[in-house]
């Protein structure tokens, strides 16, 4: 017979043992896996513990999130608008006031020196009666009811508001994930090599992203600091490595430069060795694309009249790729195959590597605005069934010439120069999504925007303020691109920097 206190079952072993019951889980262990929970419950808490501290880490760098300056800036910039609108409205009215009050004095100026005139005249003749004296009363009468009417002028206030007043509201974002960060869209990039698309959660929506737009205000990422800065810069290519990399065809200054994502250290890749023909030197480069498959960049060395590639990790490998060109834009298929606008010839070439004269694929047909001319191509972008979409920026237009046409179709513009949604004006920058929407850095317009597949208008989707240097505001947008996110990259020539601007989903 078992002598002592019975025994409890352990709610881990299953067995019979002196147990304790654990006051938090109300639980009965045996010593052995009390001893075990009790570890466990320590390693809750260390992850606890780092919770906690990847919380704070979050919370140290969202309280200095470069965001928060944006939003500071956008209210300085509101501050300004509204102050000015003050003072320029407030200048009218004192103009009107000051107008209608000149106005009105000198009609009374004018009524009292005719009326002084009648007393003196009918006075030296000693011509008058009762009759001319009540008349005289009546008029002076007159006089100073107009006179107490001007002197009780009033200002009502307008109901409109004459400035609109800002909100500060704090949207809730998603769910905390691991590290409480907010979790961000995964993009469906879509890159062949050499081929950059726009991300699809931008270029397609879907149900899912059914309304994409972007942050009007952006953030500049080159040109902004006197270790970064740029010299009419513009061509643009973003590398999708991890974490990309942005390249710049800095025309001013002969070089390109490139720099990571999220730093300002500004790195010279090539050129750099002032304006010349040497190999190591460029004249005015104007784009550029990135070629993976031989760890390289090619380079319009416009200036020079050639194409010239240049390796990505040693300055002094330099190859002349194509000579005799006078070069603007640049395109790669995922074949490798090289792509040239030339605006002296008005035309667009394919060069397969070894082919020596290229094959026309756009324009050639001499200078013109006909389906089957070109007038001065910029920049140029291939997808991935080789159809070759053309900024023929002197027809303010943009060309889609599919692979083997003799002559292109009009996909945005082509209604001469203006400013309205139906045009474009000097076109540069181009870019193509998945399902045909193009993205247009409409350069004389100071804003970018976006054509949908058939659609005689495009729609706004940065700029359009004027020309300007703030950050809703170009001055000559040229060259763009997008990053895995979908945030657009725009050289903002006039400005000598480099804008991007993020996505915003509704």
């Amino acid at each position: 017979m078992e002598i002592g206190p019975p025994k409890s079952r352990c709610i881990i072993c299953d067995k019979e043992k002196r147990a304790v019951r654990c006051e938090g889980c109300l639980q009965l262990f045996c010593y052995d896996h009390l001893t075990d929970h009790r570890q466990e419950l320590n390693k809750q808490l260390d992850y606890v513990e780092r919770t906690r501290d990847v919380f704070r880490q979050t919370l140290n760098e969202q309280m200095n999130h470069p965001q928060i300056g944006l939003l500071v800036k956008q209210i300085d910039i509101w501050e300004d608008d509204s102050i000015k609108t003050i003072r320029e409205t407030a200048s009218e009215y004192r103009q009107l006031l000051a107008k209608n009050t000149s106005k009105n004095s000198q009609e009374l100026e004018a009524n009292l020196a005719a009326l002084s005139e009648q007393i003196r005249r009918i006075r030296q003749e000693n011509d008058f009666n009762e009759v001319d004296l009540a008349h005289f009363n009546q008029k002076l009468k007159q006089l100073a009811e107009k006179l107490f009417t001007l002197s009780s002028v009033s200002i009502p206030q307008d109901p409109t508001p004459l400035i609109y007043k800002l909100s500060i509201s704090t949207s809730p974002g998603p769910g905390p994930g691991p590290g409480f960060g907010p979790v961000p869209p995964v993009p469906d990039i879509e890159e062949k090599q050499n081929i950059h698309y726009i991300p699809k959660h931008v270029s397609c929506p879907n149900k899912t992203h059914n309304v994409v737009r972007w942050k009007q205000h952006g953030s500049t990422i080159a040109g902004k600091h006197h270790h970064d800065q740029l010299s009419d810069p513009l061509g643009l290519y973003i590398d999708y490595d991890d974490p990309p990399v942005y390249y710049v065809a800095d025309y001013g200054n002969h070089r390109v430069v490139r720099w990571r994502a999220g730093t300002h250290h500004m790195e010279v890749l090539a050129g750099g060795n002032g304006k010349g023909k040497r190999l190591d030197q460029l004249n005015y480069p104007t784009d550029l694309i990135v070629d993976k498959m031989t760890d390289s960049i090619f380079i319009c060395d416009q200036g020079n009249r050639r194409v010239i590639r240049w390796s990505r990790h040693c300055n002094t490998d330099q190859q002349i790729i194509l000579d005799n060109i006078v070069c603007w834009g640049l395109a790669m298929d995922d074949n490798g195959d090289l792509y040239v606008s030339d605006y002296e010839k008005d035309e667009v070439r394919r060069w397969t590597k070894g082919e020596p004269n290229g094959i026309l694929v756009a324009g050639g047909n001499g200078k013109g605005s006909h389906l089957n001319q070109l007038n001065y191509p910029s920049y140029i972008f291939v997808d991935d069934d080789h159809s070759i979409y053309v900024s023929d920026s002197n027809n303010n237009r943009v060309m889609k010439w599919p692979k083997g046409a003799k002559e292109g179709i009009v996909v945005a513009g082509g209604h001469g120069p203006g400013n309205s949604f139906a045009h474009l004006c000097n076109p540069q920058g181009v870019m193509v999504g998945r399902c045909g929407h193009i993205f247009v850095a409409d350069s004389h317009n100071h804003r970018v925007v976006r054509w949908s597949p058939d659609s005689d208008v495009g729609t706004l989707i940065v700029g359009g303020h004027g020309q300007g240097s703030r950050s809703n505001q170009f001055s000559c947008p040229i060259g763009l691109s997008f990053d895995r996110l979908g945030s657009l990259c725009v050289v903002d020539w006039g400005n000598n920097r480099v804008q991007k601007f993020d996505v915003e989903f509704h």
